[in-house]
């Protein structure tokens, strides 16, 4: 697929759309942009991948991207979910996870720290366990508060070093 300067440029745009759930990442640094592709003049079609299937910040993030492209001359602008293949957690970007740390998140984990299927484990993926860094002092005495927190994709943590709870966005 050729990817034209006009393509590029839309994208850069649509990708630092802020994410309605965490303003502080752009859906780029998310990584659930997943490509814009040029369909005729003022003719655009967005690929957009939500972090889980029923994620409630689809349409809001649609929305946003609607507006940016149609601010740029895009007169028809369609963004269409890509389901295949899905979002992870390792999609984050390397800016997007300082950021989330910055903010006081404890960004996810790797999904390299769980191990492949064992075939004594039923098949499951075994995870490893491994500690959540504090992102106010560092520490990774942490331990869970709440598998839920603000958002699905987060859980409530507290620091047993310096006690101050956070937020940690769970690895998928």
């Amino acid at each position: 697929m050729v990817t034209t300067a006009l393509e590029k440029r839309l994208l850069a745009l649509a990708g630092a759309v802020p994410d309605p759930e965490l303003p502080v990442l752009s859906l780029a640094e998310l990584g659930v942009m997943r490509g814009v592709e040029l369909l005729g003049p003022g003719r655009v079609e967005v690929s957009l991948t939500p972090t889980y299937t029923g994620c409630p910040a689809v349409e809001a993030m649609a929305e946003d991207i609607e507006r940016v492209l149609r601010e740029q001359g895009m007169t028809e602008v369609s963004v269409v979910t890509v389901l295949s293949p899905p979002w992870s957690t390792d999609d984050i970007s390397a800016e997007g996870r300082r950021k989330l740390a910055e903010s006081g998140i404890a960004p996810p984990r790797p999904t390299a720290g769980i191990a492949p299927p064992h075939p004594t484990a039923g098949g499951e993926p075994v995870p490893l366990t491994l500690s959540v860094r504090c992102p106010h002092c560092g520490s990774t005495d942490t331990e869970l508060l709440s598998r839920f927190s603000s958002t699905a994709c987060k859980a409530l943590r507290r620091c047993v070093s310096c006690r101050e709870p956070f937020d940690h966005f769970k690895e998928l």
